[in-house]
């Protein structure tokens, strides 16, 4: 059996009962290890709070192997019970759905124990999740690489009054141009994840360059940091007033808001820029 089990999204403890009953009677266990493994108590000795947590000793699968060497996982699979951890909902990332279809070809039974996710998590600002249209990335820019294709998404969910949610990119174990070029063994660059700000300033040069006035500065948004955690941090203001806050330590995501209704209104003053939250 492969088990794919969310962990949710404050620390080890989110776990549900289903989920660590999976742990508890799997032979090995992977953890997806290029999202976020910012909340698990990582420390110089690897997955130390995790492992303490589980009584077991746990492998970081990062992308490479997951995208590259799942095969290796997936035949272990046939004859054992294999545990596969992902922050989050197993299926907030399609890698995960790629997994279950290479599983069920080698005639693997494949078990989905999820949990909390961004996806639903950022109902917590009152914004309510029916209200949503497409969810966007938005990636680093670089000097030769700005793309906006999130701009055509945002400017339609705008026009029928919907919500975006903004997910940010995170950078971890990418090589080196150097290195790729090289050939041989590869050099990664040091983990990087967008901020709030980055990503509205990003926004915004994007609007400037288009003129369509799909958004602006004075658009409403709400900035969110380590959600779910216990010093999570959400502040809604407009796009001119989140980019001088800050958001502190990451994940961060964000979302431009929509047409509202009373009632989120009334859950947004809570959050509302120069409150304390």
């Amino acid at each position: 059996m492969l088990y794919i089990i969310g962990l949710g999204l404050g620390d080890e403890r989110d776990i549900t009962l289903r989920g660590l009953e999976a742990v508890k009677k799997s032979q090995k266990i992977y953890m997806e290890a290029y999202t976020s493994l910012l909340s698990f108590g990582l420390s110089s000795d690897g997955l130390s709070s995790l492992e303490k947590f589980y009584g077991k000793p746990i492998t970081l699968a990062d992308r490479e192997m997951v995208e590259e060497k799942a095969g290796s996982m997936i035949e272990e699979a046939i004859d054992n019970d294999i545990a596969f951890l992902v922050v989050g909902d197993p299926f907030g990332a399609t890698t995960h759905s790629d997994l279950v279809v290479r599983a069920k070809k080698l005639g693997v039974k494949v078990e989905v124990v999820h949990n909390a996710s961004v996806m639903n998590a950022v109902g917590i600002c009152g914004l309510q999740l029916y209200h949503y249209g497409e969810t966007v990335s938005i990636p680093f820019f670089t000097e030769t690489w700005r793309p906006d294709s999130f701009y055509e998404k945002i400017k339609k969910n705008r026009a029928l009054g919907l919500h975006t949610l903004c997910l940010l990119d995170i950078r971890v174990k990418e090589p080196t141009f150097e290195s790729l070029c090289r050939g041989g063994k590869k050099q990664y660059e040091p983990p990087r994840y967008m901020t709030v700000n980055t990503a509205i300033e990003q926004l915004l040069e994007v609007e400037e360059k288009r003129g369509e006035s799909v958004y602006g500065e004075e658009t409403e948004c709400v900035g969110f940091a380590r959600l779910g955690a216990e010093d999570q941090k959400i502040v809604s203001g407009t796009m001119k007033q989140l980019e001088s806050v800050d958001f502190g330590a990451p994940l961060h995501c964000l979302v431009i808001v929509g047409k509202t209704h009373p009632v989120e209104e009334e859950m947004l003053e809570f959050y509302k820029y120069g409150t304390a939250n």
